[in-house]
């Protein structure tokens, strides 16, 4: 098994999409009006609106609901990603903090209110773990 993409649905998808290619510098791949692809060489953040949901199970999506996720990218300066998306990002959760394990991680909702956290290895040990 290999762990691929995360999927967003949204009732905005060119609003969404504009903002992570804003966040975090990679060029959305459209597919239709309604799905469009961030890919990273690790794994892959699909946007997909409302009206993708029923091609799997009507009902069981609902935009700007969660409220359990948090959706991560590693980037190599934290603390400079958090200066250039001063003005971008309107929501901020948490500053960029240290955490015990070795991350130095920003925390902010997107658009529709998603928990994103961007971080940089900073202790030897989190920096080997993400060396590969």
């Amino acid at each position: 098994m290999n762990f691929v993409s995360i999927r967003i649905i949204t009732g905005d998808v060119p609003r969404l999409v504009a903002f992570y290619e804003r966040a975090t510098g990679v060029r959305a791949e459209w597919a239709t009006e309604d799905f469009a692809e961030l890919r990273t060489p690790r794994a892959t953040l699909a946007i997909a609106g409302t009206r993708t949901v029923p091609l799997f199970a009507p009902g069981s999506a609902h935009p700007a609901d969660n409220r359990s996720v948090i959706t991560e990218f590693l980037v190599d300066d934290v603390d400079r990603v958090y200066r250039d998306l001063s003005g971008v990002v309107g929501d901020v959760v948490a500053e960029p903090t240290t955490m015990p394990w070795g991350n130095r991680s920003l925390l902010f909702r997107d658009p529709d209110g998603n928990l994103v956290n961007f971080f940089t290895p900073m202790t030897p040990a989190a920096v080997e773990k993400f060396a590969s």
